[in-house]
């Protein structure tokens, strides 16, 4: 008998819409498949046998994340297919950190309607977002909550597993005065600071502005605002094959001060020059709005996603690696011996 509950229904839970939705997604899902996958959507658990070819003592990296606030971007807009991406890049950029390769991610999404094709469409950035990791969406949840979530909102979140090799983590062990940091450019905001983004542009009481044309962009303010987190791990996993990286760090919320030193040890001070750092329209645009701008480095990415350490020698390397792979990389600063933290000059 087909599942059914009018009851259900009439509090606000519409079963059969959440069946719809899980239909439509299936075909996201198989986008994503890669070896290793011996389940599909539905079942109780996502099942995954790793690939142990090769690796002597293998190591589980797991990372968990959401959208944040700029999920309110998307709901404005009513444009609700990139913030899957940006899901997946916080939780897989952090696994990558550590030197190991995503395996697979799991979503989470609340919504306080279940409407499958806007369902299926947030979960076609997760999908995208997988391949572009390389890893497999193996599972997740959809959970219907009226009364918790207006009708038109919703909450993303997930979590990614991946897998190390113990003697190939990238553990800041050999991170040593003298070392040169380099950094991968990002793609914009990311996925942080939207709460700050959100007070400067008056959005929540002004949201056509969102519709303005910007010229240095060369489109609206709003799709600026939703451009996806870039994701770095397969070029991550391609220079980590040619050159000993002695530290990443994915800069995320809380900026360059927050993330920089949590791959620093002891003894160890990192300094930054921002002349060395190609400056986005974004941020020229928000250095304009009055913010401080040791809150913007201490908020923002300023147009750098990922900074990584490694020896001098290997300096010229990383860079032309992470070209040839795509990135827009530059040497942006070097580590020296001080207390640990950052220096921006």
């Amino acid at each position: 008998m087909e599942s059914y509950s009018k009851s259900y229904k009439d509090a606000g839970v519409d079963v059969t819409a959440g069946y719809r939705a899980v239909e439509l997604i299936k075909d996201h899902a198989k986008r994503t498949s890669i070896p290793g996958v011996i389940s599909g959507l539905g079942g109780f658990g996502g099942l995954f046998a790793p690939d142990l070819t090769g690796i002597t003592n293998p190591v589980l990296v797991s990372g968990t994340d959401g959208v944040g606030t700029k999920l309110k971007i998307a709901f404005l807009m009513d444009k609700h297919d990139t913030v899957g991406i940006d899901c997946v890049a916080m939780c897989v950029n952090d696994v990558a950190c550590s030197g190991a390769k995503p395996l697979f991610f799991l979503d989470y999404l609340a919504v306080g309607k279940n409407i499958p094709e806007r369902v299926a469409e947030i979960v076609s950035g997760v999908a995208e977002g997988c391949v572009q990791a390389g890893c497999a969406l193996i599972g997740g949840e959809t959970a219907e909550m009226p009364g918790f979530y207006p009708v038109d909102e919703y909450d993303l979140a997930g979590f990614s597993v991946g897998m190390a090799d113990k003697s190939k983590l990238i553990d800041s062990s050999d991170l040593a005065a003298g070392d040169v940091l380099v950094g991968v450019s990002s793609s914009g905001l990311h996925s942080n600071g939207f709460s700050l983004i959100r007070k400067i542009f008056n959005i929540s009481n002004n949201g056509e502005r969102l519709n303005v044309y910007v010229e240095d962009f060369g489109h609206t303010l709003g799709e600026e605002l939703l451009t996806p987190t870039k994701i770095y791990v397969k070029p991550l996993l391609a220079l980590m094959d040619k050159v000993k990286i002695h530290g990443v760090s994915h800069i995320t919320g809380g900026g360059f001060y927050e993330n920089i030193p949590r791959m620093l040890n002891d003894g160890i001070h990192a300094k930054v020059e921002k002349a060395a750092i190609p400056q986005l329209p974004i941020f020229k645009l928000l250095s304009t709005e009055g913010i401080p701008e040791r809150d913007m480095y201490n908020t923002f990415n300023m147009g750098i996603g990922l900074c990584i350490a490694v020896s001098k020698d290997d300096a010229d390397e990383t860079v032309r690696i992470l070209r040839e792979c795509g990135e827009t990389a530059n040497i942006i600063g070097e580590v020296v011996s001080g207390e640990k933290g950052v220096t921006i000059c």
